[in-house]
């Protein structure tokens, strides 16, 4: 959180962290939002969020809010975009780690991975509907764009 506070404070951006823990905080969530004024919303990649992605996308429009999220649904649903790791890398990714524990190799001697895959995706319709114009050249590198 302090290194994306100060990577934040660096461009001259200010920060604000809205906690929900269920998906009835998201209304108080957005009225804060909205309260403050923000200029975006990143969602975080949060199990809680990723079960409520059409709903957080709905309230992103309905409150005209640009928000990235890091899941595919949520631009699909209407948010603005969706920037993250490759989900099916990532289980591919744990099914090998299974594997290489289940036969015999310890947990604690395997190598830390990632994804090294990410995908974007953005919603050019959401876009026109906030005001921006979104160029070319990113759109033309998005994995999928919906119009």
């Amino acid at each position: 959180m302090r290194a994306t506070q100060s990577a934040a404070n660096a461009l001259g951006l200010e920060l604000q962290v809205l906690n929900a823990s269920s998906e009835r905080d998201f209304d108080a969530a957005f009225a804060k939002l909205i309260e403050l004024r923000a200029g975006g919303l990143v969602i975080s990649a949060d199990p809680i969020f990723f079960n409520s992605m059409e709903q957080l996308a709905n309230l992103t429009v309905r409150h005209s809010v640009p928000a990235v999220s890091p899941d595919r649904k949520f631009a699909a649903a209407g948010g603005l975009a969706g920037y993250g790791a490759d989900n099916s890398e990532a289980y591919r990714l744990a099914g090998i780690y299974a594997g290489r524990v289940l036969k015999g190799e310890k947990p604690g001697d395997l190598p830390v991975q990632q994804a090294t895959k990410v995908e974007l995706y953005i919603n050019l319709k959401t876009a026109k509907a906030l005001g921006i114009t979104v160029p070319l050249p990113l759109s033309g590198r998005a994995d999928e764009v919906f119009e």
